[in-house]
């Protein structure tokens, strides 16, 4: 057996041949890898791609109209920013110790079999999120073909050319982005990295040309960190403030969950470290100073507040630089949605039936989904926005406390590799019938109380309660799961003891 023991990145996982392997649990795909490869800066980009974006734009932007001082906005932006790099490096370590995927280190806590159910829990929701943000760069794109093209303007109305509240210029900027997604992550993996190692900085490069642009225009002086009133002075801004913490964390917590899926390519934990530590606390905070820099201008500039860099970029008088932008956010966006809701639900739709779904099927299963579910219904409005995330966060918080809990407190941090893919009775995950139903219990546990206060917003108190569902049911999961554990340990322990008396 191969047992981790020591330091990450003295471990160098190798793909042990087909045969040692249940055929049920494994493919190439999930398998331990070989090599691995991916640097500090493959890392980097890998949160570049998730960070800018149109999706990422707009609520970093939201949280500076929530009432605060500018100051308190980048503070909250901080610490929850902070609290996602501390989350990541713990989710990370496991799986790039063991060189397997989320949906494979999940069996160590759910079982050979019960990993499914995390695993389709979080595939579902890659799938509203692959959806979302292919939506959010298809509207991008409108704009170009609209500004290149101006006949199709009328194509661009919904109650003219409309179809399940989509325009019929919306649907065909989505259904082009659709198949040049697909066609990306078709390539592979190391064509997608090489796709983050661009589509990241590119947008970079756009912001500042914009930023200088609004400057070239109003002056240093037009510069602000406030977007409206400040609504909130001394305690009384403290509970804004944590649910805009709050609602940092839930906007990261898909990627935070799977980031195992990615940090199994890291040459050494080390390496993972560092690219989380430039690609969150330090890519966010800048990329956030140069939102709220890039809004404030609008005001003076266009006399209104625009807080959609797509809708800003179209105010330009220059076609050229229309067009460059707008596409500039489209790739980010497609960057963003192929490394977080494409490769996610890959591994986990692959790892329901290895031998039957590969890797490539579970990721276009996860395309087809995106469509049924019209996405645009789902990020219609900053109301609808939050709500969504407060949902999505009521059931990712507890598999992410599951899994941290197993690992760092009931295993403590030992992994034996070839029994995540075993279905003998023998092997360290396996359960009665392969699930482990205290990982199921804690889940649920910790989803029905988080989900509660979501659904039940006009009760008073709930609507407060809502912006922690995240923290909500990870606390809760990750409790009962080690509580349960811990009992279940010295049952089994007490059980040995009075068979070897008897």
């Amino acid at each position: 057996m191969t047992e981790t023991l020591g330091s990450p990145a003295e471990f160098a996982p190798a793909a042990a041949p087909a045969a040692e392997y249940h055929p049920r649990l494994t493919n190439p795909d999930l398998a331990p890898l070989r090599e691995q490869t991916w640097g500090v800066y493959d890392i980097f980009a890998f949160w570049m791609s998730d960070v800018h974006s149109v999706g990422g734009y707009v609520t970093a932007g939201s949280l500076f109209a929530l009432g605060l001082a500018g100051w308190q906005v980048l503070a909250a932006l901080l610490i929850g920013i902070g609290i996602v790099y501390v989350f990541c490096n713990l989710v990370a370590e496991p799986s790039q110790t063991a060189g397997v995927p989320y949906p494979v280190m999940c069996r160590s806590a759910f079982g050979v079999r019960g990993a499914n159910i995390p695993a389709i829990i979080r595939g579902l929701i890659a799938v509203a999120w692959y959806g979302i943000q292919t939506y959010l760069a298809s509207a991008a794109l409108d704009v170009v073909l609209v500004k290149l093209f101006p006949g199709l303007a009328r194509y661009a109305v919904v109650a003219d050319y409309g179809f399940l509240g989509l325009s019929a210029l919306g649907w065909v900027s989505y259904l082009l982005l659709w198949v040049v997604q697909a066609c990306v992550f078709w390539r592979g993996m190391e064509s997608i990295r090489k796709f983050i190692d661009f589509s990241g900085p590119a947008v970079y490069v756009v912001m500042f040309l914009l930023a200088g642009y609004l400057i070239s225009k109003a002056g240093w002086h037009a510069v602000d960190l406030q977007l409206g009133a400040v609504k909130y002075t001394g305690w009384a801004s403290v509970p804004v403030m944590l649910g805009a913490i709050a609602l940092v964390v839930s906007y990261f917590s898909g990627p935070m969950l799977n980031f195992g899926d990615f940090a199994r390519y890291g040459r050494t934990f080390a390496v993972v470290k560092r690219g989380n530590l430039l690609g969150l606390p330090l890519n966010f905070l800048l990329f956030s100073l140069l939102v709220v820099i890039t809004a404030s201008l609008t005001v003076p500039v266009y006399g209104e507040l625009i807080t959609d860099p797509v809708a800003t970029v179209a105010r330009i008088d220059s076609t050229f630089a229309i067009a460059l932008g707008a596409l500039t956010f489209t790739i980010a966006t497609i960057g963003i949605n192929i490394v977080a809701n494409f490769i996610s639900p890959a591994f986990d739709f692959s790892n329901v039936r290895p031998q039957r779904i590969s890797w490539r099927a579970g990721g276009m299963i996860a395309a087809v989904g995106s469509v049924l579910i019209t996405p645009w219904n789902l990020y219609s409005n900053p109301d609808v926005i939050h709500y969504t995330l407060e949902v999505l966060g009521a059931f990712i918080g507890p598999l992410f406390g599951v899994l941290i809990a197993d690992y760092y407190l009931v295993r403590r941090r030992r992994v034996v590799v070839d029994d995540l893919f075993t279905m003998a009775e023998h092997g360290t995950y396996w359960y009665r019938g392969g699930y482990n139903p205290v990982a199921i219990i804690a889940t649920v546990s910790g989803a029905v109380v988080a989900v509660v206060p979501v659904l039940a917003k006009g009760i008073p108190g709930m609507y407060t309660a809502a912006q922690y569902s995240w923290f909500i049911g990870c606390g809760i999961s990750f409790g009962v799961y080690h509580l349960f554990s811990v009992r279940a340990a010295r049952a089994a322990r007490g059980s040995s003891r009075a068979e070897v008396a008897a």
